[in-house]
Order: C-alpha cells, then structure tokens, then sequence
C-alpha cells in the first residue's frame, strides 16, 4: 500500500524557514515523480515544485527561489525547504506520488 506521510509544518514567524518531509512506504520515491502541493483557506489547491524520477525539478512561479524541493532516495524521504516565510504562505501543504496517491498534509501558519 502506498502511502505518503506529511510532517515539519507549524507556525512560523515571517522571515523563518521550515523543512517538510514526506516520508513515503510502499513505494521507492526515486521511480516516480513526486510533488509538494498547497491549499489554502478558501482556494483551490496549488503546485508548489515537483521533482521528477530522473531529478528534475520544477517550481511554481510564485516560489521565486525560497522553496526547495528534494528527496533522500536511501531514505525514501522527499522534502520541501522553504525560506523566508511570508503569511500568504499559510497552508496546508500535501505531498503527492503520480498518478493520484496523496498525503494527508501539514499544516504551516506564519504569522507574528
């Protein structure tokens, strides 16, 4: 069974940063494309970055390099580090393995 299991969120200050992790069974993490999503309260879910099986990754134009995502393939850990954390960060962040399996999120508030 595969399934994907969020953690790292929390609140934040404006300015910090935070690592999310995504700890994965039942798959190897390193034979799929993976990818962070957001949702935030009363929108649509969102695209952050995604890495594909042979490492390429991807990021949402609204990113503007203080997001990273990555994977430990020995680990089966996929991450996503975020600097710089501003309030309309605030979400729930969902890790997705392609096609269609999905975490259940973490939740990130940065606020004062």
């Amino acid at each position: 069974q595969v399934q994907p299991v969020e953690s790292g969120g929390g609140l934040v200050q404006p300015g910090g940063s935070l690592r999310l992790s995504c700890t994965v069974s039942g798959i190897m993490i390193r034979t799929r494309t993976m990818g962070w999503f957001r949702q935030a309260p009363g929108k649509q879910r969102e695209l952050v970055a995604s890495i594909s099986s042979g490492g390429s990754t991807t990021y949402a134009d609204f990113v503007k390099g203080r997001f990273a995502i990555s994977r430990d393939s020995a680990k089966n850990i996929l991450y996503l580090q975020i600097y710089t954390l501003k309030p309309e960060d605030t979400a729930v962040y969902y890790c997705k393995i392609e096609p269609f399996f999905w975490g259940q999120g973490t939740q990130v508030t940065v606020s004062s």
